[in-house]
């Protein structure tokens, strides 16, 4: 049984492609419980792709600015808080769901409900295991950005939920570290689906653009606006978007689509995003060069630039003034060799992980204690 937090594109395609995955190997995924919020919409191409029964549940959501950009971490905490005893009927849907199926194993897609649900009931005959790119942020070797610690202290806390009762934590890694077995924590590959290695990659003439708020169309839309001859393809998630909308001349916005999106990656000259991890993962496997502009008020997407950038992926802004970027995806890049090499070896660690073949199943107590210290 998968559970997949639905806040942006990423958790999505992990779950596509270790569903295939799994099902290639003769494993069968019997339930799919997506957290669902007023603000998004589930894509339509997780729904067609995903092949497995799907099941929303209401789940906590991010309140943003006025002009639909930024996180407010207040509100956001105010407005979940109000919104509790939805939440507590999610719990119910969880479990309910657990106990129909009997899984094998859970996996986890960084839901928080799921998290928190395992506080009051742990099934003893299911192993869960969680999958994100936020548990790398518990390795000694990861890098934050310079004070914060009131942010990172509420990001680490949030995964320690999410994580509660795990019996192994799946850490996407834009690169290899050394695993941490007695904190449980194993440094995985990205999960990249087999739509986008197969992919023919040609470099083009326009910018590809990924923006997880779609309030910040109009910042990009006032650069491009300077510099009207660069044409820019971008995807997002607005609620009730057309197909496609001629912002302006050059500047393009489709609505979120798994087919059309990779193919654009797949013949753009760069990307362009907000700082998420699976989208920064693709570019990178298809040589495009990346900025990265992270979400204000997203600490987790601050955390992933440097990250990113650190791996070869590109460069870090703080708002989509692309003069810069121009100038640097003119120069000459190698191949990201390293990074194509780490992500081929995802269908055999995650294997190892989740069927015990031909891994053997490492000792140690819960998850939930193992990360508390690094989150001091």
């Amino acid at each position: 049984m998968f559970i997949v937090q639905g806040e942006g594109r990423g958790h999505f395609t992990q779950a596509m492609a270790l569903r295939r995955l799994l099902a290639s190997h003769g494993h069968e995924v019997t339930q799919v419980l997506v957290g669902k919020n007023d603000r998004r919409d589930i894509p339509q191409f997780f729904k067609d792709g995903i092949h497995a029964p799907v099941r929303m549940f209401r789940s906590p959501t991010f309140v943003v600015d006025a002009n639909r950009r930024g996180i407010l971490i207040g509100p956001t905490i105010f407005k979940n808080l109000l919104r509790l005893p939805l939440y507590i009927k999610s719990f119910f849907v969880i479990r309910r769901r657990i106990r129909r199926h009997k899984p094998d194993v859970v996996v986890n897609f960084y839901e928080l409900l799921a998290g928190l649900s395992f506080m009051a009931f742990r099934p003893r005959k299911t192993k869960i295991m969680c999958v994100g790119h936020q548990y790398l942020l518990h390795h000694p070797e990861f890098e934050f950005p310079p004070g914060k610690v009131m942010d990172r202290t509420m990001l680490l806390f949030n995964n320690w939920m999410t994580a509660f009762g795990s019996d192994k934590l799946l850490a996407l890694s834009f690169r290899e570290m050394d695993d941490l077995p007695d904190r449980k924590i194993f440094v995985m590959p990205p999960l990249l689906r087999d739509e986008v290695i197969q992919l023919d990659p040609k470099p083009g003439d326009f910018i590809l653009l990924y923006i997880l708020n779609d309030g910040y169309a109009e910042e990009v839309a006032n650069w491009q606006k300077q510099n009207p001859h660069v044409v820019i393809h971008g995807f997002w998630d607005r609620s009730g978007a057309e197909e496609m909308e001629e912002y302006q001349p050059n500047l393009f916005f489709h609505k979120l689509s798994g087919v059309k999106f990779l193919e654009r990656m797949a013949t753009c000259k760069a990307f362009v995003s907000t700082a998420g991890f699976e989208s920064i993962c693709e570019a990178m496997y298809l040589d495009k060069p990346v900025l990265l502009r992270p979400t204000g008020g997203h600490f987790e997407q601050q955390c992933n630039a440097i990250d990113a950038v650190k791996a070869g992926a590109g460069m870090a802004a703080e708002a989509f003034h692309l003069d810069e970027f121009m100038e640097f995806i003119q120069q000459d890049r190698a191949p990201n060799a390293a990074f194509r090499n780490w992500a081929r070896r995802a269908d055999q660690r995650f294997l190892e992980m989740l069927t015990g073949e031909p891994a053997v199943e490492q000792p140690g107590g819960e998850t939930a204690d193992a990360l508390r210290p690094a989150s001091q």
